[in-house]
């Protein structure tokens, strides 16, 4: 791979194939607009995108399984570059009819009581908002729990309950009218994305324009 690399360069050629294992909700709404600008310049780079849980993700960067890794909440790892792309806004979904709905901002402390439908408790989002509600001391009652948010989102749009989400996973329902967004007026809920590959990775043109795509450079 390094010699190729070399060669690639030396030839100012950018092909292959790039591997890249995202979590589905980054996967689906927030890599698309980067892959197709990527796609446009780079035609020739065949970009392969799989869908998994974080830990699975970390295991296949450090194995060479994939190139890149796309996380939230990436945590610390001597063997891995991680890479800061952008902090996504977190926001309270509900079905349009909810009380909640008519309010433009809540405060955190409004949906205490809640039925909440959320992330299982193995994904690295669920377990970012469950330390904000607990500092906050602010009680929910959980009822749903899925791997995904296209789930998570279906589930709000039946009334099951409500959910705290990436803004970005939501404009679509928001602009039909499916599901209503609410901000918070009295935190800053954030959650961190990185892109991650391993340390003594080679990284070939094509690899190194992606991530250029990605970081904005």
């Amino acid at each position: 791979e390094a010699l190729t690399s070399r060669m690639q360069s030396l030839q100012n050629v950018v092909s292959g194939n790039i591997r890249v294992s995202t979590i589905y909700s980054i996967g689906l709404h927030t890599l698309p607009p980067f892959l197709k600008k990527f796609l446009k310049k780079f035609p020739t780079v065949n970009v392969h995108v799989e869908y998994s849980h974080a830990d699975k993700i970390l295991e296949d960067v450090l194995g060479n399984v994939v190139d890149l890794g796309l996380v939230a909440y990436p945590g610390k790892n001597n063997k891995l570059n991680i890479i800061p792309l952008m902090e996504e806004s977190l926001v309270l979904v509900c079905e349009p009819g909810h009380s909640l709905a008519k309010s433009g901002q809540i405060k955190l402390a409004d949906i205490a009581g809640e039925n909440l439908v959320g992330f299982h408790i193995d994904i690295p989002t669920r377990r970012g908002i469950d330390r904000v509600l607990r500092e906050k001391k602010i009680a929910v009652y959980p009822v749903m729990e899925f791997d995904n948010i296209e789930t998570v989102k279906r589930a709000v749009e039946i009334g099951t309950g409500v959910a705290i989400v990436p803004e970005v996973t939501i404009v679509s329902e928001v602009k039909l009218g499916s599901l209503a967004s609410v901000k918070f007026s009295d935190v800053q809920l954030a959650r961190p994305v990185a892109v991650v590959h391993k340390k003594s990775k080679a990284l070939s043109p094509a690899l190194e324009n992606f991530l250029s795509i990605l970081t904005g450079e």
